[in-house]
């Protein structure tokens, strides 16, 4: 992973000598993360709502900022305890190539173009498919310059 990350909500994504997981702290301030804002929240409930997952209640919310040339590559969103809720991903600023794979890393990926304000949610049969993002190419964006915010929010609990 190239990209700078940080949370929002009930917990966070952090990494440490130990791994990956998801914590109630943020190990840079020692202090529980943000709170999730109900404009965050009631764009995930509703966009997993629309995409067949009526109820979701997200208590994460993963803040990607890429630069040109990041990229996040083929991964498996499994720490979460409850894979019958959705991930619902939100796109902010430059377009991204998402590569949306298979039940293999080996599997060849599509490549889905992301615009600005494009939502992907996905889950089901699909929850476990490995995904990234391509490199991000150069541009500009009226709202957001020269990089693209994700928002990705996420039932870890």
């Amino acid at each position: 992973m190239s990209v700078a990350m940080t949370s929002c909500g009930q917990v966070g994504w952090v990494t440490d000598r130990s791994g990956y997981r998801y914590a109630p702290v943020d190990p840079m301030t020692d202090r529980p993360w943000p709170v999730m804002p109900v404009s965050f929240r009631s764009l995930a409930t509703d966009a997993a709502e629309a995409g067949g997952f009526p109820g979701f209640e997200p208590d994460a919310c993963l803040i990607n900022r890429y630069e040109p040339g990041t990229k996040l590559s083929l991964h498996r969103d499994e720490d979460e305890r409850d894979m019958t809720a959705p991930i619902v991903s939100v796109s902010v600023g430059l377009p991204a190539l998402f590569l949306f794979g298979g039940n293999k890393r080996a599997d060849r990926p599509q490549r889905i173009k992301l615009e600005s304000g494009d939502v992907v949610v996905w889950g089901g049969p699909d929850r476990l498919v490995y995904h990234g993002v391509a490199p991000l190419a150069e541009g500009g964006d009226p709202l957001t310059g020269n990089c693209r915010i994700n928002l990705t929010f996420r039932k870890a609990l």
